[in-house]
């Protein structure tokens, strides 16, 4: 494929595809999912006219150049880029609505102007059928809801042959359907999208050794490996070893389930304890988009408390909307007026507005790559007075790298390096990448000579390599759990070591053999986030590490935050996290690793860091990006606006309607023009609540 740049800024670019004025949505889809699968890539908007695409890119995993030459290899005709592209998609769900939206408002209008009056009444009172159905199917239920008042509306106005009213009535009704159908479809489309499997190579056993492979070569009946804090990127059957899995992305559930063998285990669970051999019975998962679509639609977790209320407010004003139009004939013998009161519904506003406003505000973030999984984590960000931050992967770069590596007697280092980056790939963390990336920058390979590796969460990992023990991690782990011998030498050696650093410790039989300093530089953007997180209204800022009372105090003092505590366990955050909640406090907690999950679980809001562990994005609430913690100051802001919508959608249509019941009870407004105004005001609140909480920031893209 021939592309042409268009524009070019620092890290995006926009071009136009040669010789093409305009993508069908199944080619735009193709090239979207394309350029996105590129690694380095951060974002992509592709626009079917004038056939372009706009993307942004990190430089770091790839160049301008490289990624330029893997896009120009694109083909539309190409199979295996074709198989990117979900079976939903957004664009598609956009364009049928819009059909579907544009097809009705021309049936109506057509219908009004071309067709005599006495069919119109005809197809008027068959197609109120449907509403009246509707509402005597929830009388038998000995319910009042809005089905009920509506149908009694649209009734009333047939029975004293007002078929314009009527009309009028049912095409609101019906265009409103739409347009609440089409935003929930799309903001769950987009949720699940975003959290459907990003896996790109998985463990799998071959001749009794486990290989890292891509998981397109994966076929049915092949066996992997899964270990402990990983997510299983295929359905399939276990068949050795036991394990308690998070099922959470399918049934909501947080509480472990034990699997062991003959367990069918899910694509994107994770296991949160022990490992499992899985033998494959659903190659790439292809049923896991379905089975999260149907978890979100069906989860509690969509509504926020305020949601909730509005929606129980709306069905207790439909029995007091029926009251008031009796009462109002029963005191003025006028039809007229009372009709006014049954055609005013407060409630439908109300049931409209609030769900669409939460779909738009978690559709909203996605665009700004973080993923929020239900309504009220976003009112518990909102109200969120504590933030907690673990300090590696948050305030600290994403990517630390490897300093330097210091040995111990007499070993060889590419030798302890390659032992490291053995045993650290099976449990991917920021720190365990920096490891993995030093020995590939290096061409060191380390294929699996080990035995079973063990994960000790917030200590370390064992294993066993030719008949002697390994194991590598935190000081406390090498030397006070594990015992490792010490020699008063050496002892100097580990004092000495560079106070800017953190520090990993591996030792092999019994005795220290390496140390591994980790690079670990703070973000740009942390010396800024504390203050911009105070004027949000947050209060109280919290640091919590795993690392030396030293290292965090110097952190620390640089970021700003109100209180740290160092060389914590993961139990020390949950405990931390479920104090200040005792206090009447609503806390949000960040982090990236599996030690992280527990108060991520704990918190009201638990943010995970996309590049992290896929435990604690499985656990968390929500997922950034986390190319710039700024991120989280937009979902603030973000999730404040959305109160504020919604206070102010609920105040807007109680008044806007009181003042039409007030009006019509006096006489100033006839029935069909107050229903009139109701139905319109009803989807201009609607519409309203589709649009952006926030200003969209220019890009010359």
């Amino acid at each position: 494929m021939r592309i042409n740049i268009q524009h070019e800024i620092k890290k995006r670019i926009r071009f136009s595809i040669e010789g093409r004025k305009r993508l069908s949505l199944e080619d735009a889809d193709m090239l979207l999912y394309y350029v996105m699968s590129i690694e380095g890539v951060e974002s992509v908007k592709v626009y079917e006219r004038g056939a372009s695409c706009a993307f942004s890119y990190d430089g770091r995993k790839n160049s301008r150049e490289k990624i330029l030459s893997i896009i120009e290899a694109f083909s539309f005709r190409r199979d295996d880029i074709r198989e990117l592209v979900p079976s939903n998609t957004s664009r598609a769900l956009m364009s049928s609505y819009r059909e579907k939206l544009i097809s009705k408002i021309i049936s109506y209008y057509g219908i009004r102007i071309f067709l005599p009056a006495p069919l119109r009444a005809i197809k008027t009172t068959i197609g109120a059928a449907k509403f009246i159905k509707e509402g005597l199917a929830v009388l038998k239920k000995r319910k009042l809801e809005v089905p009920v008042l509506d149908a009694t509306a649209i009734g009333v106005s047939l029975v004293r042959k007002d078929f314009s009213t009527a009309g009028s009535i049912m095409f609101l009704l019906e265009i409103g359907e739409i347009l609440e159908e089409w935003t929930h479809k799309k903001s769950v489309a987009q949720l699940a999208q975003s959290m459907s499997l990003n896996i790109e190579k998985v463990w799998v056993k071959k001749d009794d050794k486990e290989v890292l492979v891509d998981i397109r070569e994966i076929n049915q009946g092949d066996i992997i490996s899964v270990q402990m804090g990983n997510m299983i990127a295929l359905d399939g059957v276990v068949v050795d070893g036991e394990a308690m899995v998070n099922q959470a992305s399918l049934t909501g559930e947080g509480i472990p389930v034990k699997k062991e063998k003959d367990s069918y285990v899910y694509a994107g669970t994770v296991v949160e304890e022990g490992s499992l051999f899985i033998q494959v019975k659903e190659a790439l998962g292809a049923s896991r988009y379905e089975k999260i679509v149907s978890m979100i639609e069906d989860s509690e977790k969509l509504k926020s408390s305020l949601e909730s209320k509005a929606e129980h407010l709306a069905d207790k004003l439909v029995p007091l909307t029926f009251l008031g139009t009796l009462g109002v004939y029963a005191l003025t013998r006028n039809v007229t007026k009372a009709l006014t009161v049954l055609l005013v519904d407060f409630s439908c506003a109300l049931k409209l507005s609030m769900p669409i406003s939460v779909l738009s505000a978690m559709r909203e973030a996605q665009d700004h790559q973080i993923t929020v999984k239900g309504g009220k984590f976003l009112e518990a960000v909102a109200e969120a007075d504590t933030i907690v931050f673990d300090k590696t992967g948050t305030f600290t770069k994403a990517e630390p790298t490897v300093a330097e590596i210091i040995t111990f007697g007499g070993r060889e280092r590419r030798e302890m390096l390659r032992v490291a980056a053995c045993l650290e790939e099976h449990f991917p963390h920021s720190v365990a990448n920096a490891v993995v990336n030093k020995a590939f920058m290096e061409g060191i390979s380390h294929d699996e000579l080990h035995s079973k590796v063990e994960y000790i969460v917030a200590h370390g990992i064992s294993s066993t390599v030719d008949d002697q023990k390994v194991i590598i991690g935190s000081h406390h782990f090498v030397f006070d759990d594990e015992k490792t011998l010490l020699s008063d030498e050496d002892a100097r050696v580990i004092e000495d070591l560079p106070a800017q650093y953190s520090h990993l410790y591996l030792a092999i039989g019994g005795e220290l053999a390496a140390v591994i300093c980790i690079e670990d530089p703070l973000r740009e953007e942390a010396l800024g986030i504390v203050e911009a997180l105070k004027d949000t209204g947050i209060s109280k800022i919290v640091m919590m590490t795993g690392d030396s009372e030293r290292t965090a105090k110097v952190i620390a003092a640089k970021v700003g935050v109100d209180e740290y505590y160092a060389e914590v366990l993961p139990e020390d955050k949950a405990k931390f996290v479920e104090a200040e909640k005792a206090k009447g406090r609503k806390v949000i907690m960040i982090g990236d690793g599996i030690n992280d999950s527990p108060a991520l679980s704990a918190a009201d809001a638990g943010i995970a860091i996309s590049d992290g562990a896929q435990l604690a994005r499985e656990i968390a609430d929500i997922t950034i990006a986390g190319h710039d913690l700024f991120e989280i100051v937009t979902l603030r802001q973000l999730s404040k606006n959305l109160m504020k919508r919604i206070d102010k959608n609920y105040k807007f249509v109680m008044g806007f309607n009181f003042m039409l019941i007030v009006f019509g009870v006096f006489g100033t407004l006839m029935p069909n023009t107050s229903a009139l105004l109701h139905n319109v005001s009803t989807l201009g609140v609607g519409l309203h609540s589709m649009t952006n909480l926030l200003e969209e920031p220019k890009k010359d893209l």
